[in-house]
């Protein structure tokens, strides 16, 4: 079950359907990002496609008949009615049209009637409605799925969309179980249950020994992971610097050269990042030191020209040399900017001090260090309200908690009123009453237990002792020892295959401090 192979499939499938000749590749917004995620330019320019076009870019362009049009796009009012247009008076000689999901027969009919040069050789639906981040892990790039507690109807209908087509490019029809504490989750749960039976012929798939399960949680069960500093690879540059569709944007940083403003970090183009996704932030500065040393030794290599067997060496090994020394810059200039970051923002000591918060019940030591540390003024507005933040979720119910006084201390500290105001906020999003979980009681054992038996120390013993709730929810699902009362399976009724099941499972807003444990769990569910 991976995703990016399944998104790549299709694009190639669709560059393979259209023939050999000279292709543009027409795309929505949406499409366009979703190519690029699985596929290079220079990748998918050896597959014939030399022109890339955005369907809403507007304006006449000259008629180009020679080229074969593949266009991908979503299968929405708006681009229905630019397909139309663009059939009506077709610049390319034929159009191969694909949909990421589940087309309607009216808007098929309503595209054949545009259709009147009869340019059209292939309708054909293609399911790589999502962003396919890393094997085991999409998005669909939602910011604020809810109004207030419930869900925004447009998001929760582009939800249902990516998860169903999760599903059909993995071709899984999969028993559904959701967070039993959540009306969210209880109302996607039945949404894509709709269509599964409305589309029951897409979904007849053959029957596998192994019965997929489709797991709704809500991330308000967890509200701990999101506000932790994160100390594995993929995790902290998303933290610090932020990836946006595999790209992180460097313009900012001090002395970059013009061509590493914008770096593209992909697991599948990239091998040393594929490598090293999951490793902490102690461990990269050692691979980064023999990925420097593997490159100098060959470069040392590439001055020795003497000869024509030398020449030929060296034209024959350029472009791997020049890739690697592509790869060395990159990396080298984003560990030494996630490394001037934790030394600005003092982010060694504000971690290690969230995850006693997470991970261990100190109330009147934590409770000082936390006050020593605002008084500091090392710390960004932005990590101050998180420390708060954590204390107000762990302390919530101790008799002697000080979250007013804390949120007092911020306000003096002039911290902006809306990240004050979220300390109140995460506890009515997800405090006791909202969990079912008991989040940090549980958690305290499986560390302490952790650490005995890892004897770690250093990096990553102090600053990744917690694990995400959803680790420990994925390894009872995967062992069979999941509560229905918890996660009952929608419908109920299938108790009877519940040895078999493995983890397939979705959950809205996780980010990349999960991928890790997804990514181990499942491997581990193969075994």
């Amino acid at each position: 079950m991976n995703v990016v192979t399944a998104v790549k499939m299709y694009v190639t499938k669709m560059t393979e359907e259209s023939g050999p000749g000279m292709k543009v590749l027409l795309m929505d917004k949406h499409t366009t990002s979703i190519v690029s995620m699985v596929y290079g330019q220079s990748e998918i320019l050896q597959r014939e496609v030399y022109l890339f076009e955005r369907i809403d870019s507007g304006g006449q362009q000259e008629p180009m008949k020679h080229l074969k049009c593949i266009a991908f796009v979503r299968p929405t009012k708006d681009n229905i009615a630019l397909l139309s247009r663009e059939l009506r008076y077709p610049r390319y000689g034929v159009y191969y049209i694909y949909f990421s999901n589940i087309i309607a027969k009216a808007d098929i009919k309503t595209l054949a009637e545009c259709d009147e040069q009869e340019v059209v050789r292939e309708v054909q639906e293609f399911y790589g409605d999502y962003l396919a981040v890393s094997p085991h892990h999409f998005s669909l790039n939602i910011t604020g799925c809810a109004q207030g507690m419930t869900w925004d109807h447009a998001h929760l209908q582009r939800c249902v969309q990516g998860i169903t087509a999760v599903l059909l490019s993995l071709k899984k029809h999969p028993f559904i179980r959701y967070q039993a504490s959540s009306e969210m989750a209880k109302r996607l749960a039945e949404r894509v249950r709709e269509v599964l039976s409305k589309e029951a012929a897409l979904f007849d798939f053959r029957q596998t020994e192994v019965s997929p399960v489709l797991l709704i949680m809500d991330r308000r069960d967890d509200p701990v992971t999101p506000l932790l500093n994160q100390w594995t690879y993929q995790a902290m540059v998303h933290e610090l610097l932020t990836i946006t569709n595999n790209r992180v944007n460097l313009s900012e940083v001090t002395g970059v050269s013009k061509d590493l403003k914008e770096v593209v970090l992909s697991a599948e183009q990239d091998q040393f990042y594929a490598n090293n996704l999951y490793l902490n932030f102690g461990e990269i500065g050692q691979t980064i030191k023999e990925l420097m040393e593997e490159f100098q030794k060959k470069a040392k290599n590439h001055k020795k020209v003497e000869s024509i067997s030398d020449m030929k060496n060296f034209v024959e090994t350029y472009p791997q040399f020049k890739k690697m020394s592509g790869t060395v810059a990159k990396h080298v200039t984003v560990v030494g900017e996630l490394s001037s970051l934790v030394s600005r923002y003092n982010l060694l000591e504000v971690s290690e001090l969230e995850q006693m918060l997470a991970c261990q019940s100190e109330h009147t030591l934590q409770l000082q260090r936390i006050r020593r540390l605002l008084d500091s003024g090392k710390l960004r507005d932005f990590d101050a309200a998180r420390l708060v933040m954590l204390y107000a979720l762990r302390y919530e119910k101790h008799t002697n908690n000080d979250i007013v006084g804390l949120v007092e201390v911020l306000k003096k500290k002039n911290i902006p009123e809306n990240l004050t105001k979220a300390v109140v906020n995460v506890l009515e999003y997800g405090g006791t009453h909202a969990r079912q979980s008991d989040l940090f009681g549980i958690q305290d054992a499986v560390n302490i237990t952790k650490n005995i038996f890892k004897g770690l120390s250093g990096v990553e013993n102090v600053y990744t002792q917690h694990n995400p709730l959803l680790k420990e929810t994925l390894e009872d699902l995967i062992k069979g020892k999941l509560k229905e009362t918890s996660f009952p399976y929608l419908g109920g009724g299938h108790l009877t295959r519940r040895e078999n099941e493995r983890t397939f499972q979705m959950r809205c807003d996780n980010g990349f401090e999960t991928d890790e444990s997804i990514n181990t769990d499942i491997d581990n569910s193969l075994l």
